[in-house]
């Protein structure tokens, strides 16, 4: 018993600390509500709380650091008279002893009266470079936020540093509240330093990767300073797939008139190999692999063997074969330029053509933006075809030119800007393959709307033509096919080509096709999408009414896994003798467009 009566006791001496909850109260005047959010977020202690921690000696140094945290949340939003009490179970937090060990915080009350809200006076940031522009809110009469000074600031930096100024840096201010008035005069001091130029580039944290191809793919010139140039390095470097990170990273001194640089780098690890699944109702599963090697020949060469498998347990002809091998070569005659060749062996059997192929083709892809690609190549093609107009053989000469503006925010789950590209393939054919050009265009758009932007439009147009050429005269391969999860869902793929007559179909010379999806997100990962496509074919690019429409429509969910979100669609046909009648199943990764 008497055991008992020391752990009761021991409990009893515990449980007032352990049982205590911590309250944390912001109180502001009415007029000031506004300001809650940002203080909230500025607030140390309300982030224990909404953390769930319970160490008191936490809130106590929470409380005593929230002074400075909530006197820059309130200077962030113009207020430079407030008054901030924290009361500490009601002993102001600044006289406690943060030595002191407390066995217990029951209340921390965050007491703020912002005071009036400041506008600037005198602004003024010198000297300026040739074409620098500040901030709008950087003006007389503006609301005195501090981060607009800072933003400021650094925008006239920036200025200096672009005009080949790489050392350039604030080098005073003053800042001085009048009260009376409501306003805050601020004076920038810039210190632009010496115009340089680049440098000597040093290279560090590469083993496999040569030291001349990490700067051949740099591609920083031996020229005036330019800010921009070392962005687009650290981009060239990561681009090129050898390099987990890339960073170029600039001396704090001049050298002769020069900026050093070092270039530093972590590799990857050199080889990878992938697997993928695509299921379709109608098409059946693809199953895909790839083995790829980033540093073939210590230059960051990459070579990629790609294997396909389309067609299994499907009903769209039979099952397809593909096996391709890329090698490319970031830098080639300049920083911007890659070399690649392409080789591809694939057997397609389709429900309206069975084909084999071979083609090997080599080319340029230029970079020139960021969002600007231009390709053009050389290749040659050779195969042999059997469709509902017979078997015949072709051989072809291609010259593969293509470009695309690619402004999506997000290539895998964009929901604003815009991708266009644009693909002309002039062919010269051998024996009886006629020789002419492929158009083919795609253009995507994309707007969100609502709260956090949830609520997002998607549309998508295509097109292409066969020119100069006739259908039974070039590549199935070529030709123009609609339904399925690329162009029309809800109908058959390739259910839509050009009708022969007496059940003989081939595919069109000229196709059109639309797709439009309102996409909604409920939650952080899961979304839902509502879709209608339609697609044409004909046979005549140049006399659009002599061809056939269809279209589908479903609903579909998406669960974003953080690199993209997986694709289920459901969709039936629209029109035809089966609008209505049938269900089309597809999963995939990535948005449909």
């Amino acid at each position: 018993m008497r055991s008992s009566h020391r752990i009761l006791a021991l409990c009893l001496l515990i449980a007032p600390s352990a049982l205590v909850a911590q309250d944390v109260t912001l109180e502001l005047p009415d007029n000031a509500a506004d300001l809650r959010s940002t203080l909230r977020t500025a607030s140390l202690t309300m982030t224990l709380e909404d953390e769930g921690t319970e160490s008191p000696q936490d809130y106590v140094a929470a409380a005593r650091a929230d002074y400075r945290r909530l006197l820059t949340g309130l200077y962030a939003e113009g207020y430079y008279g407030g008054t901030i009490s924290i009361l500490v179970d009601g002993v102001e937090a600044a006289n406690l002893d943060p030595l002191i060990t407390r066995s217990s915080v029951s209340t921390v009350v965050l007491k703020v009266d912002p005071g009036p809200r400041f506008t600037f006076g005198r602004t003024d940031i010198a000297p300026l470079a040739s074409g620098t522009e500040l901030p709008e809110a950087f003006s007389t009469g503006s609301t005195a936020r501090s981060d607009t000074i800072g933003d400021a600031a650094s925008d006239a930096v920036a200025a200096w540093r672009s005009n080949g100024h790489a050392l350039a840096r604030t080098s005073g201010q003053s800042i001085t509240a009048r009260h009376p008035d409501r306003q805050l005069d601020v004076t920038v001091t810039i210190d632009p330093g010496p115009e340089l130029t680049f440098g000597t580039i040093e290279v560090e944290g590469n083993s496999a990767v040569r030291t001349e191809r990490v700067l051949a793919i740099a591609g920083i010139p031996k020229n005036g300073f330019d800010p921009a140039m070392i962005d687009r390095a650290e981009d060239n470097l990561r681009r090129a797939g050898a390099f987990n990170s890339a960073a170029v990273i600039e001396s704090d001194t001049a050298v002769d008139g020069t900026l050093p640089l070092t270039i530093s780098v972590v590799e990857q690890t050199p080889r990878r190999i992938g697997f993928g699944a695509e299921y379709s109702s109608v098409s059946g599963l693809t199953l895909s692999s790839y083995w790829l090697h980033r540093n073939l020949l210590g230059g960051a060469e990459r070579l990629r063997i790609d294997g396909e498998i389309t067609g299994l347990s499907g009903g769209t002809g039979g099952i397809d074969y593909s096996l391709g091998a890329t090698f490319l070569r970031p830098a080639t005659f300049r920083q911007d330029t890659d070399f690649y060749i392409n080789a591809t062996a694939e057997q397609l059997d389709e429900p309206t053509y069975f084909a084999r192929d071979v083609s090997v083709e080599a080319g340029i892809i230029r970079r020139i933006r960021d969002d600007v690609i231009l390709e053009y190549g050389l290749g040659f093609e050779v195969g042999e075809i059997s469709d509902d107009l017979g078997d015949r053989n072709y051989e072809l000469i291609y010259l593969p030119i293509a470009g695309t503006l690619d402004r999506r925010n997000d290539a895998f789950d964009a929901t604003s800007g815009f991708y266009a590209n644009l693909s002309i393939t002039p062919f010269a054919g051998f024996n009886d393959t006629d020789s002419g050009a492929r158009v083919v265009g795609d253009g995507r758009i994309y707007r969100s709307f609502g709260q956090d932007d949830r609520f997002t439009l998607a549309a998508r147009g295509q097109l292409g033509a066969i020119i100069g050429a006739d259908a039974e005269n070039v590549p199935s391969s070529y030709l123009f096919y609609s339904g399925g999860g690329g162009t029309v869902r809800g109908q058959s793929y390739q259910s839509l080509a050009v009708d022969l007559g007496n059940g003989d179909e081939i595919g069109g010379t000229a196709f059109i096709g639309t797709q439009l999806e309102a996409r909604v997100s409920v939650t952080d990962t899961i979304g839902l999408v509502g879709f209608y496509d339609a697609g044409y074919i004909g046979a005549d690019p140049l006399n659009l009414g002599d061809g056939d429409w269809h279209s589908g429509a479903g609903i579909g969910v998406r669960y974003d896994t953080g690199i993209g979100p997986i694709r289920l669609d459901l969709a039936t046909p629209t029109s035809g003798d089966d609008a209505g009648k049938q269900l089309e199943v597809y999963i995939g990764i990535g948005q449909a467009f």
